[in-house]
């Protein structure tokens, strides 16, 4: 499997991998896929920090890391994070997140955000975002909102989020 950035021949590919890898989720507004495309014309996005998982020249899998604010620091959030139905649960999504933090991190990028699995997102390290000083947003669940420091010397942050307004929050 080869972890690479993302280009614009990939497009339509990484459009049917978000698209299929929402289809079934429990917690999906079906537009993930939308969100890709709005996001890729955005001032939040990060060309570097949208990466695919290739495999036998197919992308399987994709993850999406765009800029934010917590206060008046600029932080990432990683959203969404996609593997193809099939590929699930056989390290395509970890290699995606391992990957997009080595990346971040290498860039200077202090803390990544997440709204997702309390099961799944603190094997790398995310933490409930309150314990960062990072206000939940109103309406979504603490436990499912998270942050990761990605850098031993990134400042500490404090203050409530503002994501980028493709995100629609």
């Amino acid at each position: 499997m080869l972890i690479r950035q993302e280009n614009e021949k990939d497009f339509s590919a990484v459009y049917i991998v978000v698209q299929n890898a929402f289809a079934s989720a429990a917690h999906s507004d079906g537009n993930e896929q939308d969100l890709v495309v709005a996001l890729r014309s955005s001032k939040a996005f990060v060309p570097e920090l949208s990466l695919v998982a290739e495999q036998d020249g197919r992308i399987i899998g994709h993850i999406l890391f765009t800029k934010a604010k917590v206060g008046s620091d600029t932080v990432l959030v990683l959203a969404p994070l996609s593997v193809l139905p099939a590929y699930q649960k056989q390290g395509v999504g970890s290699a995606l997140i391992r990957e997009g933090h080595r990346i971040a991190k290498a860039a200077g990028y202090g803390y990544s955000l997440v709204l997702g699995s309390e099961h799944y997102y603190p094997r790398f390290g995310y933490i409930p975002a309150e314990e960062w000083g990072i206000e939940v947003p109103e309406g979504i669940p603490a436990v499912n909102f998270m942050a990761i420091r990605l850098r031993e010397d990134a400042k500490p942050i404090r203050g409530s989020v503002t994501y980028p307004e493709e995100f629609g929050l």
